[in-house]
């Protein structure tokens, strides 16, 4: 058996959530209900659950000179993904915040850019250069 990930994550609509995820992303509809939905988000199990907007307090970091949300999720996929990932949803003008790559010729070296959902949670696409050093130190 694959290892997957799960989330749960409270969502203000499940409706605009699961458009922002299967139309806009392209991930795939799991089990639903009036108050939840759960999404196959590349292999990874996340779950929305209608409920009041979750605020969570923490500050923005500063990686290699940019500002990055502390609070954030995301997929690691291959180069070619994530470039079709990325022209999609600059395509359909969606915002897509900070692509860049990091650790430019150092062990992890990678690909990647943030984009705000519809529940204003920032998720990340990322591609390594060599995926052996995804935890590489």
């Amino acid at each position: 058996m694959n290892t997957s990930f799960h989330m749960s994550l409270p969502c203000l609509n499940v409706e605009e959530t699961k458009s922002f995820y299967v139309d806009n992303i392209g991930a795939s509809l799991g089990r639903t209900n009036d108050n939840w939905i759960d999404i196959n988000l590349f292999g990874h199990q996340l779950t929305f659950i209608q409920a009041e907007k979750f605020n969570f307090n923490s500050p923005n970091y500063v990686f290699e000179g940019k500002m990055l949300p502390s609070f954030h999720f995301g997929v690691i996929v291959d180069v070619d993904q994530w470039g079709e990932l990325y022209a999609k949803l600059n395509h359909l003008n969606l915002k897509v915040v900070t692509q860049t790559t990091f650790l430019k010729d150092k062990t992890g070296e990678h690909l990647s850019f943030f984009i705000k959902d519809s529940n204003d949670y920032m998720l990340e696409f990322k591609s390594f250069k060599d995926a052996d050093e995804m935890f590489k130190a």
